[in-house]
């Protein structure tokens, strides 16, 4: 077996295995003894017919192809310990020759590219300072009052935030068109969810009232027979229903799981609490998206085409469990939105580039920085972070992907202590 080694570019290794001569000659007899159980020739009993004769009835090509296959594995290995690199992707292979005489594998090895990073402290990049005023706090528990509002029937006219029960019936001229009508329907003023005038020409009626509604589909409606249409819906109003708002009281307290808040000061302080809590959040995540891109910014590396590959394919899948949660395939996702993989990974592929190219960045500055994280930080850091999901310790590792994952997110959380500087 003669291996050749040569090198095209400064990430890209070509190792070529040939095998010729006495091995290459075993190989085929060795193969030949393995198909030739598999095989029925007329004649012979399965598995005793001759090799001249497997090869009449099949071709010798036949048996070539098989012993290439069969050693593809052996001759990885070799290449691989020829090579003695790191390969990010699967490599490829070729088959520069394959008949009687030998067979030669061409393996095509991608390493690390050179990974230029001009700097990564003072970014200039500064975190939102957050605020949270008495107003945006009274904004919302207004919310929370709103969601928890009860409908109670009034006497007088509908105003705009009522809501109104209401029978109609939709005319094009003097015939009913198709999907205009329904009984008992409960429409919010102002909700804006019927075409435009609808609600607006309903404003001030009183329940018993009877109302004819002039209006003109939208010309973008999506029934071609109504777009732009003046029609006319006949109108019956059965009751007219005003939002009543809780009280700030422990009752409503409780309907919020609040236990704990007893006056409308202590919801105020644990409102304001969760909200600067949210925004904290908001503008850590923020200010940590625009790191990484002013990280980008100053990083220049070729990405490899096979990662591409790899993390499009990765994103498709991850796509796939998306959809799959809300009941959809994706072979229905192509069909609703007259698409395909390729056009999916089209729009995918420049985050997919960029998603590599910041992994390459940050694993540029940990080698640099010669940033470690061990077995008893990321122990540590999966015990306080399983509580905080209501898991088990062991439990949260698994499902973060090991502990190795944990250890390299913490190293993650380093770097971006290093860009934050």
């Amino acid at each position: 077996m003669a291996e050749k080694k040569e090198k095209k570019a400064k990430n890209i290794h070509e190792v070529t295995i040939e095998i010729t001569g006495d091995e290459w000659q075993q190989k085929l007899d060795e193969t030949f003894k393995k198909v030739i159980k598999t095989v029925k020739i007329d004649g012979f009993r399965q598995g005793k017919a001759p090799r001249n004769i497997y090869e009449k009835k099949y071709g010798k090509q036949a048996l070539v192809v098989e012993a290439v296959d069969s050693c593809m594995q052996d001759a990885y290995k070799k290449a691989l310990e020829k090579f003695k690199g790191e390969p990010i992707v699967q490599p490829t292979v070729a088959i520069d020759k394959a008949d009687e005489t030998g067979v030669i594998y061409k393996f095509v090895f991608t390493t690390k590219p050179e990974v230029k990073i001009k700097k990564y402290t003072d970014l200039g990049v500064k975190k939102d300072t957050i605020k949270v005023t008495k107003k945006d706090v009274d904004s919302e528990i207004e919310k929370m009052r709103k969601e928890y509002a009860d409908l109670q029937v009034k006497e007088g006219k509908a105003e705009e935030g009522d809501t109104i029960i209401i029978d109609f019936e939709g005319f094009d001229g003097d015939k009913a068109f198709e999907g205009g009508k329904a009984e008992n329907y409960s429409l919010e003023l102002g909700s804006h969810s019927f075409i435009p005038g609808f609600e607006e020409a309903l404003i001030g009626v009183k329940a018993g009232d009877k109302k004819d509604v002039n209006v003109t589909f939208p010309e973008d409606y999506h029934a071609e027979e109504l777009k732009g249409k003046p029609v006319v819906f006949k109108v019956t109003v059965h009751e007219v229903k005003s939002k009543v708002y809780p009280e700030l009281d422990e009752e409503f307290f409780l309907d919020l799981g609040l236990e704990d808040v007893k006056t409308k000061e202590d919801l105020e302080k644990t409102v304001k609490e969760s909200m600067i809590e949210q925004r904290e959040y908001q503008a850590e995540n923020k200010y940590v998206d625009e790191l990484f891109e002013a990280l980008l910014n100053q990083t220049e590396v070729e990405v490899p085409h096979e990662m591409i590959h790899e993390e499009l394919d990765r994103m498709v899948a991850q796509y796939e469990e998306r959809l799959k949660m809300q009941g959809i395939t994706l072979e229905q996702f192509y069909k609703f939105t007259n698409s395909s993989e390729e056009q999916l990974k089209s729009q995918m592929h420049d985050e997919a580039e960029k998603r590599i190219k910041l992994r390459f960045a940050i694993d540029e500055i940990i080698e640099r920085e010669k940033i470690d994280a061990t077995d008893k930080e990321a122990e540590e850091d999966a015990e306080q972070k399983s509580k905080k999901h209501g898991m088990d310790k062991d439990e949260y590792i698994k499902a973060f992907g090991g502990l190795e994952m944990l250890k390299y997110d913490i190293k993650v959380q380093k770097v971006l202590e290093i860009l934050k500087k």
